[in-house]
């Protein structure tokens, strides 16, 4: 009997956690966020340096089978500033952005560390810049939409949401003959679960 008890309650525990992992759930939360944006171009026009932006918004979560998938949708502002010819100008983004990530949580109960990964679809409500960087660079205007790849790390303590993530950006924003414009930028995010279910 002293044998049997604690298999028992071996097996009965690895059930448990079985039935968890398989039964689908859902959640919901708010979240805020401090950036550091860079603009990469392909020549070698100007030089970036990072500036610090914003991100407020809402996430959720599915999740089934030990991953999920993580929609979220927040305000962006992206700032960064360039260098042309010994002369600092401004950029600044402002964007709704709407990640659609994948991922796996390891840990049990309240908490648990996460990786993530998956597209980020930017869409740019205001953009504002100084033409100097137009006429330079021979573009007529920035795109009002851009797509980038975020790779990320985060930790669940309770209803606390902790988020690290990089976003590399994937095509040019750039309208026009000029270089090749992407955005990458890092994030630290806090974020707060309303409900689960």
């Amino acid at each position: 009997m002293k044998k049997f008890l604690p298999a028992f309650l071996l097996v009965i525990g690895g059930i448990t956690t079985t039935q968890a992992q398989i039964l689908p759930s859902f959640e919901l939360g708010v979240k805020g966020a401090l950036n550091y944006a860079k603009l990469r171009e392909s020549g070698k026009y100007f030089s970036s340096d990072s500036k610090a932006g914003y991100q407020a918004g809402l996430y959720s979560r599915i999740g089934i089978l030990g991953f999920h998938v993580q929609p979220e949708v927040y305000v962006t502002g992206k700032n960064t500033s360039v260098t042309i010819d010994n002369a600092q100008e401004d950029l600044k983004f402002t964007s709704i952005d709407v990640p659609v990530l994948l991922g796996k949580r390891f840990g049990f109960g309240p908490v648990g560390a996460r990786l993530q990964t998956g597209p980020v679809f930017s869409f740019i409500v205001n953009d504002k810049y100084n033409t100097k960087v137009e006429n330079l660079l021979h573009f007529s205007e920035y795109k009002k939409s851009s797509t980038a790849w975020a790779f990320g790390a985060g930790l669940d303590v309770s209803s606390l949401r902790v988020d690290l993530r990089y976003e590399l950006g994937l095509n040019d924003l750039a309208k026009g003959n000029g270089t090749s414009q992407k955005i990458n930028m890092w994030s630290i995010g806090l974020g707060y679960r309303l409900f689960k279910i």
